[in-house]
């Protein structure tokens, strides 16, 4: 990831419907402030919710004048992306 590109925001453990919520606020108090690169690296399990939450930051980013990229999707939550067939709307950092 390139520190350049956006502040960082780091998600570990479940994104889930049961974990989203609590990570909605933030997210979105940093895409209205700067660009915002989200690390996925560390989920462990994510559900439908977890694609919802980044589309949430990204109305919300460019609303704000910024932008949100992903970076390390896990496989699981990359199947459901294509699933849906969302995949190309979720920017990877590069």
């Amino acid at each position: 990831m390139n520190a350049a590109s956006g502040k960082v925001l780091a998600i570990e453990g479940e994104l889930t419907m049961v974990t989203a919520a609590q990570w909605i606020e933030r997210g979105r108090a940093l895409v209205r402030a700067e660009d915002l690169v989200v690390d996925l690296s560390g989920v462990s399990a994510a559900d439908s919710s977890a694609l919802a939450l980044l589309f949430d930051w990204m109305r919300v980013a460019r609303a704000s004048g910024h932008r949100v990229r992903q970076a390390g999707m896990p496989a699981g939550m990359r199947s459901l992306a294509t699933l849906y067939g969302v995949d190309e709307l979720l920017p990877a950092e590069a």
